[in-house]
This record gives C-alpha cells, sequence and structure tokens, in this order.
C-alpha cells in the first residue's frame, strides 16, 4: 500500500494492486500518479468531479450498485477524515 501525506492534509492511500490493470509504461503510471496526486493537494480533483447516478450505470448489477452506494454513504459520513484507496 501506497500512502502519502499532501499539503492540504488529506492522506492520499493506494491500495496493493489498483494499478495492476494499467497498461502503460512506468513513466506514464508514474505521472498518472504524480497528477492524481497533485488534483487531491490542490483540491481541482474535487472541482473537476461530477455526481454518480447509480440508477444511471448500465454496466453494474444491482448487487454492485448497492456496494457502490454503501461505500459512498461510508465515505460522505466520514467527512474530511477518510482514507481514500
Amino acid at each position: 500500500m501506497s500512502e502519502k501525506k499532501l499539503p492540504n492534509g488529506m492522506k492520499l492511500v493506494f491500495a496493493p494492486g489498483c494499478f495492476d490493470g494499467f497498461e502503460g509504461t512506468q513513466e506514464e503510471l508514474d505521472e498518472l500518479i504524480k497528477e492524481i496526486e497533485q488534483g487531491f493537494a490542490d483540491g481541482s480533483f474535487f472541482e473537476k468531479s461530477q455526481p454518480v447516478d447509480l440508477g444511471e450505470v448500465e454496466d453494474m448489477d444491482d448487487e454492485a450498485k448497492e456496494a457502490l452506494g454503501k461505500l459512498f454513504d461510508m465515505m460522505n459520513n466520514k467527512g474530511a477524515n477518510r482514507t481514500l484507496n
């Protein structure tokens, strides 16, 4: 697990294996991780985000939608003191 404390006080954690399906070069992966870290640090990640309507997700079965909905609820209830995996 990779963990980094960001200047804004947030902690960004990448779960083991989260980039296993990445099909680019190591340099491209390093750049992607850098962009993600920068987006969290400066807040642009959240500014550019869009709400997810689970009713509009077509490629997901009901069980997966329910699990994702519970995850969203859990993240919303934890507020700023959450770890994103």
